[in-house]
């Protein structure tokens, strides 16, 4: 059937799932599957519940949960009552949490679970307009979602018209969804996304990657990211079942599930790897030996085809190496579509070696999300480095300072209750200006080298585009996060968080004694370590990109400490405000202000 608003998925889910789970998750160490019959009949009753309650379609209804079943049943439930859905990451902090429910004046909102409420609550009861607030949990209690659907199901004689008029009058074009930026520059801005914005990025994506139904896939990036959710949609509108897992069970979730396709972001598939890379290097004498000449062969796999004795020799070391590392994956899939950040090209070419079919996107927020993505199965529409040919019926064009601007029917509605943002960011001509800077390589594949407004200018005048830089240092087992600085200094260096996982099995190794990670980072031999780390790094960089001087932190960086945002991008004025002591004396200035760090 033709899907023109969210919703449809439920009438079209009836049609293509023929018995199968739509949807799952684990409770209690057991996996619980939902028909699409559960599925819609949930739904249908939370719509009726929201209308019983007084809820108008315009309204705004928030979701702060991990994934799961229930938050697509919330999803659809409130979309087909013509309501805003506002999805608000479970691991942001209260100031962030106060401005979103103000902001978008949310009227109910639904929790994962008890902590969740608790942590919410003080912040809920400051705010008259909400008018409750319920656990999607089972929990005695507090109040939880089934109160709604039973409330939905007893007024289901009287609403039931209502609801179906509702459904009628909403149009393709009108705002389904409410979704907050992540905010690594200052306050979130509510990004306002329609039925068509999401359905036009689905269709598109359906021209390159194939679903088929009564497939499996797992997920586990959160829902409130716009990525994640969209990439549903294109899961359930073929039919296949969605197995929902958190990070840490996701290694035993894709060896159960064997999906055929997860969507990730750079960090988790750098953790992957170096699991994989630290696993060889335990290994002694001629198995270590095989494991490295596996690896070596691997990183030189070309995307755009390898000759006949390369891949004589990739059938041995796959035979004899390679496979593993698939089967860690589940061994069954047909697509990894990684995007948020640049992801190493050395990781994707031993990925691909291996049989993991790793490709790169790119899209925003406010582009719903996907603007370019690499084509797995097509031949001449994948090259490692970039993130792909353009998305159909999406138009880019780079600016004369190298910014990216996009033109297409992903493109937001603009920002929630702040027209001046809106201007700013889609000028006079519709163009949206991204804030990233990149090229098209060979005339067709986008090609990212950095964020606008990150970029900055040593004294000299020559620019550093600090993303490339840090991209290159996490590629160090060393190193879990760094940030590069030096804006208006005579040279660039930087703050490494290390891999402090790592780094405790170096220290046994090596016999290094310590007893915390604050007296670990100040040991002679560790600072020498990662001087080495930084000295293998220069050697790639032109003389004024060099680092110069670095320091390390005892901090270990996250959402939840706030010095990364919930898709794992650096809060740059965070962490400036942060270390501020460490760059004054890096630098020897009085005071370093500003976000990148500039000083009076």
């Amino acid at each position: 059937m033709e899907v023109t608003r969210i919703f449809d998925l439920l009438d079209n889910g009836l049609q293509v799932y023929k018995g199968w789970p739509a949807l799952a998750h684990k409770r209690n160490g057991s996996w619980v599957e939902y028909t699409i019959g559960q599925y819609t009949e949930n739904a249908t009753n939370l719509s009726l519940g929201l209308i019983a309650m007084g809820l108008k379609p315009g309204d705004k209804v928030g979701t702060v949960a991990s994934n799961r079943p229930e938050w697509n049943m919330v999803d659809m439930g409130v979309a087909q009552a013509g309501l805003v859905h506002v999805p608000i990451y479970p691991t942001i902090g209260p100031d962030e949490y106060r401005h979103i429910l103000n902001h978008a004046e949310i009227r109910v909102l639904f929790v994962g679970d008890k902590s969740l409420y608790n942590k919410l609550l003080p912040i809920v009861q400051e705010m008259p307009q909400i008018l409750g607030m319920y656990t999607l949990n089972e929990e005695v209690e507090l109040p939880g979602w089934q109160q709604l659907l039973d409330k939905g199901r007893e007024s289901a004689p009287q609403l039931t018209d209502e609801l179906e008029r509702i459904k009628a009058s909403i149009k393709h074009d009108d705002v389904v969804s409410m979704v907050y930026t992540s905010g690594t520059t200052g306050v979130s801005k509510g990004v306002m996304l329609s039925h068509a914005n999401f359905l036009s990025n689905v269709e598109a994506c359906m021209r390159i990657i194939e679903l088929r139904p009564q497939e499996k896939a797992v997920s586990f990036l959160p829902l409130s990211h716009v990525f994640e959710r969209m990439v549903n949609y294109c899961m359930q509108l073929y039919g296949m079942s969605i197995y929902y897992s958190d990070l840490a069970s996701l290694p035993a979730t894709l060896k159960e599930i064997r999906p055929t396709i997860f969507m990730t972001v750079p960090r988790m598939l750098e953790k992957f790897y170096d699991k994989i890379i630290a696993t060889g290097k335990d290994l002694t004498g001629i198995k270590k030996q095989i494991f490295f000449w596996a690896a070596n062969l691997a990183y030189r796999y070309n995307e755009c085809g390898n000759g006949w004795f390369y891949m004589l020799k990739l059938r041995v070391a796959r035979k004899l190496v390679l496979d593993k590392w698939n089967a860690a994956f589940g061994g069954n899939l047909r697509y990894v579509i990684s995007g948020s950040a640049a992801l190493q090209s050395k990781i994707i070419r031993a990925f691909m070696a291996a049989g993991v079919p790793l490709i790169e996107g790119y899209g925003l927020t406010e582009t719903s999300p996907v603007i370019s993505v690499n084509h797995p199965a097509t031949p001449g529409n994948i090259k490692v480095g970039s993130v792909g040919p353009l998305l159909y019926h999406t138009q880019v064009k780079i600016a004369n300072d190298g910014e990216i601007l996009m033109k297409g029917p992903g493109l937001m509605k603009g920002y929630y209750k702040a027209p001046e943002l809106t201007a700013q960011a889609i000028d006079a001509e519709g163009w949206f200006h991204t804030g990233d800077i990149g090229m098209m390589a060979e005339g067709k594949f986008l090609t990212i080298t950095d964020r606008k407004k990150e970029i900055f200018k040593l004294s000299s005048g020559k620019y550093i585009a600090p993303q490339i830089i840090e991209n290159k240092l996490k590629g160090s087992f060393f190193i879990e996060q760094c940030m590069v600085v030096g804006e208006n200094e005579k040279f660039a260096s930087t703050i490494i968080s290390p891999n402090f996982s790592f780094l405790h099995d170096w220290c046994a190794r090596h016999k290094v004694h310590f007893q915390n990670n604050q007296e670990l980072i100040t040991l002679p031999e560790v600072v020498a370590r990662y001087q080495r780390e930084v000295n293998k790094l220069n050697k790639e960089l032109s003389d004024y990109e060099q680092i110069k001087r670095f320091r390390l932190v005892a901090d270990q960086w996250s959402p939840l400490t706030g010095e990364l945002s919930p898709t794992l991008k650096l809060k740059r004025k965070v962490l400036y405000e942060r270390y501020e002591p460490l760059l004054i004396e890096i630098y020897k200035h009085e005071k370093i202000i500003d976000v990148r760090g500039v000083r009076e």
